[in-house]
């Protein structure tokens, strides 16, 4: 974090200093895990729905935290500020810190601290991880580890911060109505992108009309000096073209995209595809028209599946509304061996001689559908296509119609054999079987480590194995044991 004095951080936050001299400058990490917690950190004890961070209070003081933010006074050694709710307190100071270092950077040759959200039911990880990969190519770039994208994650990674910083990247996830609209008043960005509308969430929302509405918390209340990123190809999204006053930009392979996606191909060396911008990407237009209004870049992924190709153009769009030229971006997104842990992971050659596709962090009726057809198009001829899949979580009453659809289309896509594993993912397995056209076989397990062994006895060296859940599953760990990585 920036400097700030415990009165300062006091004043941001509308807490009271109870301990500790006003004028005490703070500039360590901020953290709500006391065991994250380092010499100068500054600790958040929040209230959980499991437990009280207040009660680790003496834990971070003893790893060295010189200010502790709580809801009620406790006894520390450390300097304490006193608030009526922790997590309003912690996005306040978030809010001045990326206040302060706009300010303070307004003026700099290279130009002020540019942020960017990306919200969408699929993809903000990838997209966001891409993004970071080609702007800390051009100055300091802030942006998450893994997935931290609420109410809580968020902010401490707009905390992160220093007056340094060129570049905040903002993944804004939500499991209700304004809880986006919450992010996008802390960090206020230049740029919103949503990358599409899906059922990931729809039972936490209440629907998918109820998802779209929540994920057009990200445009809605932009500025008309900033910019909304949306996708073509998906009608709820470019439905939000006219919730906003920002400059809208589009991508995706739609004839109407600004940033148009052609030749788009995938293997088991990655994805490849055409990004055009400017007159030839629009209907009727052409470079020879207008060369100066087209640009075209080839993009060169070592990331499996076409899906991927949506969330790199979001991150070239971005990139390049803030200067980078296409080919610089494509340059940058070209070194990236994977989009994150877990993620469409490719693993070669485990103990049992098989390919892995390991992509069991998350999973929705879209990305479950967008790695099973990655699946079927990576496969060479002689090779046998294996899909192990769990449940996909949080999708309440549509839980049993989605997994009834993901074994069907298992069954169309010419999977050649399919392993269900776990009680929530029960559908996959009872659809796929009622199929009576298909040639292959689907089995049942319900326990991970039985899966594990059944699996590794089934499985012959050769095979291409997707395996694909959401993280609640656990399969992530069962894909790694088959695709050799050591636990």
């Amino acid at each position: 974090m920036i400097d700030l004095t415990l009165a300062e951080i006091a004043s941001a936050v509308g807490g009271e200093l109870v301990q500790g001299a006003p004028d005490t400058v703070v500039a360590g990490s901020v953290e709500t895990d006391s065991r994250l917690v380092g010499p100068d950190s500054v600790f958040f004890a929040l209230l959980g729905e499991e437990t009280d961070g207040h009660r680790f209070v003496p834990n971070a003081t003893a790893a060295g935290a010189s200010l502790v933010v709580t809801e009620h006074a406790v006894e520390t050694t450390a300097a304490q500020i006193v608030v009526a709710d922790g997590y309003t307190a912690l996005a306040a100071l978030a809010h001045e810190v990326v206040a302060r270092v706009r300010a303070s950077t307004a003026d700099r040759p290279e130009g002020p601290l540019r942020v960017v959200g990306i919200t969408g039911s699929n993809g903000k990880t990838s997209t966001k991880n891409m993004l970071r990969t080609i702007l800390s190519r051009h100055g300091e770039t802030i942006a998450p580890e893994g997935s931290f994208n609420n109410h809580v994650g968020a902010p401490i990674s707009m905390l992160r911060l220093t007056h340094d910083s060129r570049f905040l990247v903002v993944e804004m996830g939500a499991s209700g109505m304004g809880e986006i609209a919450k992010l996008v008043r802390i960090a206020e960005p230049d740029v919103g992108v949503v990358l599409k509308v899906g059922l990931a969430h729809a039972g936490e929302f209440g629907g998918i009309e109820m998802t779209q509405k929540a994920k057009s918390e990200m445009v809605t209340d932009l500025p008309a000096t900033a910019t909304a990123v949306l996708n073509a190809d998906d009608d709820r999204v470019m439905a939000m073209a006219g919730t906003t006053d920002a400059h809208v930009v589009t991508f995706g392979t739609d004839a109407s995209a600004e940033y148009r996606i052609t030749d788009l191909t995938t293997d088991r060396t990655g994805t490849r595809f055409v990004l055009t911008h400017g007159s030839a990407g629009q209907p009727g237009g052409t470079a020879d028209e207008d060369p100066q209004a087209a640009d075209t870049q080839t993009v060169q992924l070592a990331i499996l599946g076409e899906h991927h190709a949506m969330n790199a153009t979001a991150a070239l769009v971005v990139a390049h509304a803030w200067g980078v030229p296409l080919a610089d971006g494509a340059e940058a997104l070209a070194s990236m061996t994977r989009a994150e842990r877990w993620r469409m992971e490719l693993l070669q050659a485990g103990p049992v001689g098989v390919t892995v596709v390991n992509d069991a962090y998350n999973a929705s009726p879209d990305s479950m559908a967008a790695a099973l057809r990655t699946l079927a198009q990576i496969v060479q001829p002689g090779e046998r296509t294996v899909a192990v899949l769990g449940e996909m979580a949080e999708l309440g009453e549509y839980s049993v119609e989605e997994h009834d659809r993901i074994g069907r289309l298992v069954v169309r896509l010419g999977i050649g054999q399919l392993v269900v594993v776990g009680r929530g993912a029960m559908p996959i397995h009872q659809a796929a079987s009622l199929e009576g056209s298909w040639d292959g076989e689907s089995v049942y397990i319900e326990d991970v480590d039985d899966a594990v062994r059944a699996i590794e006895e089934m499985v012959r060296p050769g095979d291409v194995v997707l395996v694909k859940s959401s993280k609640s599953a656990g399969l992530r760990f069962l894909g790694d044991r088959l695709g050799g990585v050591p636990a």
